[in-house]
């Protein structure tokens, strides 16, 4: 049995940070009960904060005055509540039989220990892979991110595809409807390095929200080196004090290279912030979020919703326009909304070819390509696309 003689005081608003950082991922509701546990670790470094959901796992380090080593497991989202409320004063915990004994200045908590016996081996991080800036980390994961699927069903297309090449590394990750494609560069531990990963969206984005973008270090991917690259099936973190893994995903990603178009018929660019503002308030009108309709012409864009029992709504947004003819297309105005959320350029750059296409969102490159002699548009270079399936139109 592992001692449970705890005993140390620590800073209330690092304890907060790490307390809730960790409850985050912890699960609301579980199966096994010891599940709900958060460990805390006392030990001569300090104090360790964990959980693990045999899913994901997470792990965070701080500097406390360690009285009594040992380790013992509580309430984790109860102990981030309670932490969360406390005066900004020295945080005392101390273990007294089957309790832990929490105070701060006038406050006293009793929270009951959750036994550590059935409690699962919580995983090591795989050896790092390579490093990357924190907030183009943070930047990449949320783009691409807002295209992944949601339907369990499905599993490939819940995941972010991630591909390593060298120092290259691409993120893709669709739902049928829409499909979000990010390259960057990174610094790899071996410069020959190639993997493909397909990483849980939703722990990878809350990984991507929770990162301090203060951070000066360079965030730690580690899947592994060598030929062991995902053969443990996690994807791990680490960053500044902090760790966290997640268990990879075991499907195959399709292939979306074929649906990415090569050339345009037609091409327009819209500043984001009134086009927002426009569909928020145009698709006031839609029926079930059905269709938003954009009327494409030289210098305009007209957007229109509505339908026979909600009425109908329109407005017009100044847009360069280049193609052969006028265009009109329809959208989910959500799945619209959350591309042009990703875009972070000033103005957003649309490549048509037919309104029964595809169409792709790209960040507004400093030039855009000429037409071809045959009138077409090549796809522009760009870092960034959101390719997005419309809406049929009615007739």
């Amino acid at each position: 049995m592992e001692s449970q003689a705890v005993s140390f005081r620590v800073a209330r608003d690092d304890l907060a940070h790490a307390v809730a950082w960790v409850a985050r991922s912890l699960p609301s509701k579980v199966t096994q009960p010891v599940l709900r546990a958060m460990i805390i670790t006392a030990d001569d470094n300090g104090l360790e904060f964990a959980g693990f959901d045999y899913e994901v796992s997470t792990r965070v380090r701080i500097a406390a005055e360690i009285a009594e080593s040992g380790r013992i497991a509580v309430a984790g989202k109860l102990i981030a509540e309670i932490v969360n409320t406390l005066p900004n004063k020295p945080v005392d915990l101390q273990v007294d039989g089957s309790k832990a004994l929490v105070s701060c200045g006038s406050s006293r908590f009793e929270l009951p220990l959750i036994p550590l016996d059935d409690y699962p081996q919580i995983p090591q991080l795989p050896e790092v892979t390579g490093t990357i800036d924190a907030r183009l980390f943070s930047e990449a994961v949320t783009q691409v991110a807002a295209a992944a699927g949601k339907d369990d069903t499905l599993p490939m297309l819940t995941g972010v595809h991630m591909e390593i090449n060298g120092p290259n590394v691409e993120l893709a990750a669709t739902d049928r409807f829409r499909l979000a494609l990010r390259t960057l560069e990174w610094d790899p531990a071996s410069p020959d390095v190639s993997a493909k990963l397909l990483i849980p969206a939703k722990t990878l984005l809350d990984n991507a929200r929770t990162l301090d973008t203060g951070i000066q270090d360079p965030v730690e991917i580690a899947v592994g080196t060598g030929d062991q690259i995902g053969r443990e099936g996690l994807f791990g973190v680490h960053t500044d004090n902090r760790e966290t893994t997640a268990r990879m995903l075991d499907a195959d990603f399709p292939n979306i290279q074929p649906l990415l178009p090569k050339t345009h018929t037609s091409m327009a660019t819209v500043e984001i912030a009134p086009l927002q503002e426009a569909i928020r308030r145009v698709s006031l009108v839609t029926e079930r979020n059905a269709q938003i309709r954009m009327q494409f012409t030289e210098g305009e864009v007209i957007l229109s919703a509505g339908g026979t029992d909600s009425g109908h709504a329109e407005e017009r947004l100044p847009c360069a326009f280049s193609g052969r003819d006028e265009l009109i297309i329809a959208f989910n105005p959500g799945y619209l909304k959350d591309g042009l959320a990703v875009v972070n350029t000033n103005r957003v750059v649309f490549g048509f070819t037919e309104p029964s296409r595809p169409a792709i969102l790209i960040p507004e490159p400093e030039e855009l390509p000429e037409a071809d002699a045959d009138g077409t548009f090549p796809t522009p270079d760009t870092y960034f696309t959101y390719l997005l399936m419309p809406v049929r139109l009615p007739g």
